[in-house]
């Protein structure tokens, strides 16, 4: 499977969404693209024809400002068609510009408060080992939610139930909403501070494949213990100019600009 064409693909979708929104949080959405593609063309055990299937693996975006990321891997995926991609953000449209349950299949909850989604995905984790199910639960958090107490609550709480079906991702891009991490509240060691809350934990480049998918599929990394990825990825991915650049947290594309980022993509 080319999993660089889908990336590339969804990165087009991506760019083409916000332009014609208007909408922010593109950054934010280039940066997890190649981990959403390992997950869902590689990883998740999932069913598009039966999105609901009690057994499906779970993911939650808890980053959801970047649901734009997820909308269009969703579709490459075949839960909906593509074309319903450009009601993105549209008055009206159900495809709003934060993560919200059943707005299309394959949506698991409504996030976007950050710090919420990895204690849902700490009861969707607990509910299977009461009920007996194999499912697994990845939970995608940003670097900047690592602010929140509530995310160090349920790490943990979940080291301490020994959640070895939980997966949390962070996609370390090193800039959030403000300025660069570490200068608004440097995380390291981040790796050893999940390890101390009981979590196995590891690093990855998260534009590899190679790296993202191998490590993945080792899931749990230990028994007993809940598994850590911290994913290395880049803050607008795939564009050269707004590559680690703040602004684009915030910022769409003009006309002049989705032009020469399509351009970009179309020549990878």
């Amino acid at each position: 499977m080319d999993y660089r064409k889908i990336a590339r693909t969804i990165r087009s979708d991506i760019v083409r969404m916000h332009f014609n929104a208007g909408a922010s949080h593109i950054g934010s959405a280039l940066s997890c693209v190649d981990i959403l593609v390992g997950l869902y063309f590689s990883v998740l055990k999932i069913n598009p024809k039966n999105p609901q299937d009690k057994n499906r693996d779970r993911f939650i975006l808890s980053k959801g400002h970047a649901v734009s990321a997820l909308y269009a891997t969703l579709a490459e995926r075949g839960f909906f068609p593509r074309s319903r991609l450009n009601d993105y953000c549209k008055n009206g449209s159900c495809l709003v510009g934060h993560s919200t349950k059943d707005a299309v299949p394959g949506v698991e909850v409504s996030t976007g408060s950050l710090g919420h989604g990895l204690a849902i995905g700490i009861g969707m984790a607990i509910s299977a080992k009461y009920d007996r199910l194999k499912y697994r639960v990845f939970v995608l958090l940003s670097d900047g939610e690592c602010n929140e107490g509530s995310v160090w609550e349920s790490a943990l709480f979940a080291g301490y139930h020994k959640l070895d079906n939980l997966v949390a991702i962070i996609d370390y891009n090193k800039i959030q909403a403000f300025g660069h991490v570490k200068e608004v509240l440097d995380l390291e060691p981040l790796k050893d501070k999940w390890k101390a809350f009981g979590w196995e934990a590891r690093e990855i480049d998260g534009h590899s494949f190679t790296e993202i998918i191998s490590m993945l599929k080792k899931v749990p990394f230990k028994k007993n213990k809940p598994s850590l990825i911290v994913a290395h990825t880049i803050k607008g991915k795939g564009i050269s100019f707004m590559e680690n650049r703040l602004e684009w947290h915030y910022k769409s594309p003009s006309r002049e600009e989705y032009n020469l980022a399509m351009k970009e993509l179309n020549s990878l």
